[in-house]
């Protein structure tokens, strides 16, 4: 028997807000990651915003050049750990453009940071 632990938290892409509200609504707990300008959603244990472009230059002494997505998510970690917000088990991000999913694939695939900690829910 193979077995296989991934402790890491799983990120789902979700395209539209009807199905974002949806997966938050069939459990278990989770956090929201939503584009600056994208309406609240109800019903998370905490929310992340991102812009959909890096602002700072690539060797920027704040962020290092990682991209909005990246700090977003990093945000999301240190909530959980520290216990500043409740416990979630899953990230939900609203992915609305083919752009958004292609940047949050990117982020999960390239920073290493951000892939320490989670990784994509291909399975929803």
């Amino acid at each position: 028997m193979v077995w296989n632990l991934d402790a890491r938290i799983p990120v789902l892409s979700l395209p539209d807000a009807a199905g974002l509200r949806q997966a938050l609504r069939a459990g278990p707990s989770a956090a929201l990651l939503l584009p600056e300008g994208a309406p609240d959603i109800g019903g998370a244990v905490a929310t992340a915003r991102f812009q959909p472009f890096a602002s700072h230059a690539v060797a920027c002494a704040c962020c290092g050049g990682r991209s909005p997505l990246a700090q977003a998510l990093d945000r999301l970690f240190l909530e959980r750990v520290r216990g500043t917000c409740p416990w979630f088990e899953r990230v939900l991000a609203l992915t609305e453009t083919p752009d958004a999913a292609a940047l949050l694939e990117g982020v999960l695939r390239e920073d290493s940071v951000v892939t320490a900690r989670f990784r994509e829910d291909c399975g929803g």
